[in-house]
């Protein structure tokens, strides 16, 4: 007979079931997961007329036979079967250790993709640059920005001083010339090695797979044509503080309660999420107090991005932000040695400037401006530059004037209808319909002159005095290449009110124009406001050809703002969401 094989054995011997360990997986609320025992069975084969006791094997095969049903429900059972405590113990350190490992592959994920799209950063920062306008330093060009002598570099990188060297063209701005290095899309023609507007927002395209707190700048005299609507295209989803500066030169008399109402507003309608809203003014200090306390309260370790459009002011705010943590802090005030230069030229930072000014880690960064080609900056020549920019407290030009009296204003059927007015030689309001009260206030530069003429006349004023009269720009040469104002806007406003201005018509980069259907200072209070012939006033808006016009709602300034402005009744989840103006 044979030698017996496990060939013979069917099915491994089982247990009763009411002999089983009461603690096994019968009894467990869940279904155990043990690993499945396979069953090797040896298939023995033997010569022909071999002796039963002795044989030889030719031929050993393995065959993993399938469980049965039986036999998978008597797996891991009997008195040896571990409980349900041991199990669930096994269960969930088998799952916290899984996490580990996952947590672990994703964080080295995360470093390698943090690498790859911080290498540009890191390639930049480790680059030598100008600490005044942030352009790389070279020594070949000496008309392109971030020119040093060589002796001068050689000696500073000797003594790993290359951050506290001040480039040929800051020196220059330094000094009031005006040198512009931005061409391209937004910027000027000619000149050495320009950085173009493309290349200036590829070095802040970063921020948006950072992690850092982003403060965007804003101009109160150029509110709608330097907000940046699509900022969140630079910064991402990083929070924002929105900071409104120059607001010395409103008018006096403005309540800020209304002006921060207004800004609150006009965000909310851009669909643009910031955390709070702060007033200031980099030269009186005024609100920077409390932009430097959300900062370090919302910092949290994280490096501080200072946002804007070109010649909004990043510098001047920097340079008040240094000069105000300078009391409590070191860092800060040893850094007030070497702060980004300040000039007129929109362009003047060519690079992001790192500035080491907290004491508790992170790092505040002066990038360069955002330059749009729609503003009357980009259109104007390099020496009519700081005509653009006010230099005091605006105070409205209005027509009629404020010297003629009622009578001899509404005697006139038509008022300002059939006139032209000039601002300067960038902006031609033609005036087709309007009530003879209708009034029309300028805000903006004082350089730029206003004039007056019937509207047929218009063309052959404005082709005779261009660059005599109606500058900038400024000269007959600037005055032959200028292209005129190649670009028009028809504007309807109809109104139903006659309590207060009805709209500001926004010129980009320049000011803005008040209009209001009915001036009270041109009707009598004793008298009857005169009846309303027409609902709508019609106005043609002459321009340079990029530059664009704005409509908005009128900015609530001088005393007579508060008198007129309505707060918006606002729900409860509105006060939730909307963000807090500060002053």
């Amino acid at each position: 007979m044979p030698p017996k094989t496990l060939t013979i054995f069917p099915n491994l011997p089982t247990l009763n079931p009411k002999l089983q360990n009461p603690t096994s997986k019968f009894h467990l609320p869940y279904k155990t997961h043990f690993s499945k025992f396979k069953i090797i069975k040896c298939k023995s084969t033997t010569t022909s007329n071999s002796d039963p006791i002795t044989h030889e094997t030719t031929q050993t095969t393995r065959v993993i036979k399938p469980k049965t049903e039986s036999e998978t429900e008597t797996v891991g059972t009997g008195a040896s079967a571990p409980t349900r405590g041991e199990l669930f113990l096994e269960y969930h350190q088998a799952k916290a250790a899984s996490k580990v490992i996952l947590s672990a592959n994703k964080k080295k994920r995360k470093k390698k993709n943090d690498e790859l799209l911080s290498g540009s950063v890191k390639v930049m920062n480790s680059v030598a640059s100008c600490y005044g306008c942030g352009a790389p330093l070279q020594t070949h060009e000496l008309d392109a920005p971030g020119f040093v002598d060589l002796d001068t570099y050689e000696l500073k990188k000797k003594h790993h001083q290359l951050r506290t060297i001040l480039c040929g063209r800051c020196r220059l701005l330094s000094h009031g010339h005006m040198i512009t290095a931005v061409g391209g899309h937004g910027g000027y023609a000619g000149g050495k090695q320009f950085v173009t507007a493309e290349q200036l927002r590829d070095k802040l395209s970063h921020l948006r797979h950072e992690k850092a707190l982003i403060v965007k700048l804003v101009d109160i005299v150029d509110f709608s044509g330097s907000f940046l609507s699509r900022v969140r295209d630079l910064s991402g989803a990083n929070p924002i503080i929105l900071v409104i500066t120059k607001i010395d030169l409103l008018p006096k008399g403005t309540d800020m309660n209304c002006i921060g109402d207004w800004v609150v507003e006009a965000t909310t309608k851009k669909k643009l999420n910031v955390t709070s809203v702060h007033l200031t003014s980099s030269k009186s200090l005024v609100g920077i107090t409390g932009v430097v306390a959300e900062i370090q309260q919302e910092k949290k370790g994280r490096d501080v991005y200072i946002l804007g459009s070109a010649n909004v002011g990043k510098s001047a705010f920097i340079n008040a932000v240094l000069r105000l943590m300078a009391d409590k802090d070191p860092v800060a005030a040893a850094a007030q040695k070497y702060k980004p230069i300040q000039s007129a030229v929109p362009g003047t930072t060519l690079g992001p400037i790192q500035i080491d000014a907290f004491f508790g880690g992170g790092k505040l960064y002066d990038t360069p401006g955002v330059h749009l080609h729609h503003r009357q900056a980009a259109v104007v020549h390099t020496d009519d530059l700081p005509a653009l920019a006010p230099q005091s407290r605006l105070k409205g030009r209005s027509f009629p004037g404020s010297n003629q009296s009622s009578e001899e204003v509404i005697s006139h059927a038509h008022g300002l209808e059939g006139f032209s007015i000039f601002w300067g030689g960038l902006v031609r309001v033609d005036v087709l319909k309007v009530l003879p009260c209708t009034r029309l206030t300028f805000y903006g530069p004082k350089a730029l002159q206003l004039h007056m003429v019937p509207t047929e006349e218009a063309d052959e004023f404005y082709k005779k005095e261009i660059g005599v009269l109606l500058t900038p720009p400024k000269g007959k040469l600037r005055a032959e290449s200028w292209n005129g104002l190649e670009s028009h806007r028809m504007l309807q406003l109809r109104f139903d009110e006659v309590d207060g201005p009805l709209c500001d018509v926004a010129i980009s980069g320049l000011g803005w124009i008040t209009i209001e259907p009915i001036s009270k200072e041109l009707v009598k209070t004793s008298n009857p406001i005169p009846e309303l012939p027409i609902d709508e006033l019609q106005f043609k808006v002459h321009v340079p050809k990029p530059v664009e016009v704005f409509i908005r709602s009128p900015l609530p300034i001088g005393k007579a703002g508060s008198e007129w402005y309505q707060y918006r009744d606002i729900t409860e989840l509105e006060e939730e969401t909307r963000p807090k103006w500060h002053y």
